[in-house]
């Protein structure tokens, strides 16, 4: 067979003690590909084939070639500053080894930019292709790296969604087509994907500050939301009760609180964003929605130490087709079901549920409206107890002994790590949802910056520490937490570290930076990115004296109002330096 190689050589001649630098640029160019996922058939508007952004922007591969060479400096530059800003946070290393690590996951084949400037992703990288397509709505809501550094990018991905994965009735499919178009819709939304993406709308207007833009978003917003109400909550209880799909590839059935916490904080988003377009009506019926729903929650879901779920299929309408397999009328094998599997549904309910269990990620909703700065979803002081009841019940510092009858190469023996579910009060289900045993990192980060935000420091800081113990290069690749394949996307939730240790938030349109350092000492320094540029956040306390120094490095930060609170503040405090921080010229702010 044919086999290609080839030799590189340089005719030079080096002084004894002499050194020279010679780049090696490796570059391709592959402008047109059959890649394509999902179209819908009854659409011909669709290219057929997938083409790259650089395509736009490169001829060949000499000319990718030629920009590198020609821009060398600069790249490495940036690169550098990049680098010396982030790493010169004040905060442990193994916090910044999460960050940066899984920043490689937007350089490696997971994510795709197509020629109309739409972000495409897959979940992960498999060896030989990506690893379950569509920019999955419910695993990228886990991401929060690109939404801070490239938020114009992040932007697109609500487009998708919303103009193209989305048909008239509001149902979005949460894999979105390659190349850009429409999508078929005969498979479930997935409720977490679907409410995130509401709360996901809220953020990239808060980034961005383009009002503009929110306003021509709101009504598919809006068309979404309602989708979802009128399908998992038809009787507007304020809890997901019909059966929903989500990031878990189950539904589950009756009200549980880890997707009810996305309803409740996509219903919270929608009120601000109504409240800015004058939608006064939609406002006060989503914020009652939302109350009402905190209210549920707390009444039905919570069992004095944390949340759960209440598996129903009874009175339901998708329980109809459950009762037509118990009673002999219907096909088991064509809904999934078993002999087995209907003897258990008639004494459990349905399969791959979690019931009584305390789930790692079941407070999510709020965890995201913490981060925005929304009004609560669930009961905070409820919340927080949960995360102290996933700290005790489900970090394990072994797993030996630890029973995982699914893919055991995330966690195992003696190592580390956080558990999706466990039932510390019986009642485990025969068939619980597949994935509950397992360690996943995206999951682990989400909590644990959940839990610092709360104020449960230690705790959320020895999960993180627990991950990079398990990828510190030994015996797995310290830039690839793979989940469902290599370098994958929910491993990103790694950067919402950052914004919770210095409980970092910028409202572009208010021009307002909040800032609440969760971690002891007089002083510190903090990495930011925003949609204007990015830098470091200096703050020091001296005696009666408190300053805040804003230095950017690239672009600029415009503060008209900084609001300082946490352990260090001692209690809340608003300084007005209103002005402009850019290169070489830092804006300073002052509190006595």
């Amino acid at each position: 067979r044919t086999r290609f190689g080839a030799t590189l050589f340089w005719n030079l001649a080096l002084d004894p003690g002499e050194a020279i630098e010679i780049p090696l640029v490796y570059c391709w160019h592959a402008a047109n590909s059959e890649l394509n996922f999902g179209q819908s058939t009854a659409e011909d508007c669709c290219p057929s084939t997938y083409r790259p952004h650089y395509a736009t922007r490169f001829a060949n591969a000499w000319d990718v070639a030629r920009y590198s060479l020609e821009h060398l400096d600069s790249l490495r530059d940036r690169t550098r500053r990049f680098h010396r800003a982030l790493f010169s946070s004040t905060l442990p290393n193994y916090v910044l080894d999460a960050v940066s690590a899984n920043l490689g996951i937007l350089k490696s084949p997971t994510v795709l930019r197509q020629e109309d400037g739409m972000m495409w992703c897959w979940e992960g990288s498999s060896y030989g292709g990506g690893c379950c397509a569509g920019s999955c709505t419910h695993v990228w809501n886990y991401a929060q790296a690109l939404p801070h550094l490239f938020p114009a990018l992040e932007r697109t991905m609500r487009d998708l969604e919303l103009e193209h994965s989305m048909d008239r009735r509001g149902h979005v499919t949460f894999r979105s087509g390659l190349p850009t178009g429409a999508v078929g819709h005969g498979f479930h939304a997935a409720a977490d994907g679907q409410l995130g993406g509401v709360m996901k709308v809220y953020r990239e207007w808060q980034v961005s500050g383009d009002g503009q833009w929110l306003k021509k978003r709101y009504p598919l917003v809006r068309r979404s939301l309602e989708y979802c109400i009128r399908t998992w909550d038809p009787d507007h209880q304020g809890a997901l009760i019909e059966p929903h799909h989500n990031t878990y590839d189950i539904e589950f059935w009756g009200p549980d609180i880890m997707c009810t916490s996305f309803y409740l904080g996509a219903l919270r988003a929608m009120v601000e964003m109504a409240k800015t377009l004058g939608r006064e009506d939609d406002a006060q019926r989503y914020a009652a929605l939302a109350e009402k729903g905190k209210a549920y929650c707390d009444r039905h879901l919570w069992n004095g130490e944390f949340y759960y779920q209440r598996v129903q299929w009874k009175n339901l309408k998708a329980g109809r087709q459950l009762q037509k397999i118990l009673s002999g009328s219907g096909h088991r094998h064509d809904t999934g079901y078993s002999d087995e599997a209907a003897r258990i549904l008639k004494r459990e309910g349905p399969k791959y549920q979690y019931g009584t269990g305390c789930i790692t990620d079941g407070v999510m909703g709020q965890w995201l409206t913490t981060q925005l700065g929304l009004p609560d979803a669930l009961n905070r002081p409820r919340t927080r107890h949960h995360l102290k009841a996933i700290f005790k019940h489900n970090f394990r510092r072994s797993l030996r002994g630890h029973a995982n009858p699914q893919p055991p190469g995330y966690a195992l023996n003696d190592e580390p790590g956080l558990l999706l579910c466990s039932w510390p009060r019986g009642g485990k289900p025969s068939l619980p949802f597949v994935y509950s045993d397992e360690v996943w990192t995206g999951i682990e980060y989400q909590v644990a910056s959940h839990m610092i935000w709360e104020g449960l420091v230690a705790e959320g800081l020895s999960i993180v520490r627990a991950v990079r113990e398990r990828y510190e290069g030994k015996v797995r690749n310290p830039w690839n937490e793979y989940e469902c394949g290599n370098y994958y996307a929910r491993a990103m939730a790694s950067y919402g570290l950052l914004l919770a240790l210095g409980g970092f938030r910028y409202r572009a349109a208010e021009k307002r930076l909040e800032l609440a350092p969760q971690r002891a000492g007089n002083k510190g320094r903090l990495f930011f990115s925003v949609e204007s540029g990015w830098g470091s956040i200096y703050y020091q306390r001296r005696s009666a004296r408190f300053d805040v120094r804003i230095e950017v490095e690239e672009g600029q930060l415009e503060v008209d109002e900084l609001i300082f609170s946490g352990p260090l503040a001692g209690r809340k405090k608003t300084l007005k330096p209103k002005g402009i921080a850019r290169p070489g010229h830092p804006l300073k702010a002052e509190c006595r």
